[in-house]
């Protein structure tokens, strides 16, 4: 199977995107690129992830696959919640899911 599966990015929502990026730049010394008024793309915290304004909520966990079909119709056969379906967003593909034990996750490609 070509596709891996592994743990790519991790996206943080906050309702005050602000205070939390000068958290992060100041706790931890990452730096951002802006995509955008509510999104910005995480450097170097070690994997990719981003930072979105939204209400608060737990981190979502983005997986890779190299064949995004294939990846849904497994997760969805193993029993996932699909809580949106394939989109696309600026770089690529994704859809998002709930595991049986509640924790949402998504999967993506790139373009």
């Amino acid at each position: 199977m070509t596709q891996s599966l592994q743990i790519d990015y991790v996206e943080f929502y906050s309702d005050t995107l602000e205070a939390t990026q000068a958290f992060f730049a100041t706790a931890f010394g990452w730096d951002f690129v802006d995509y955008g008024p509510d999104y910005r793309d995480i450097q170097g915290a070690g994997i990719g992830g981003g930072l979105e304004r939204a209400a608060a909520q737990p981190p979502l966990v983005v997986l890779h696959a190299d064949d995004l079909q294939a990846a849904y119709d497994r997760i969805s056969a193993a029993g996932a919640e699909i809580t949106k379906e394939i989109f696309d967003f600026p770089g690529g593909r994704r859809f998002e899911f709930r595991e049986p034990g509640g924790t949402a996750m998504a999967v993506w490609t790139k373009a």
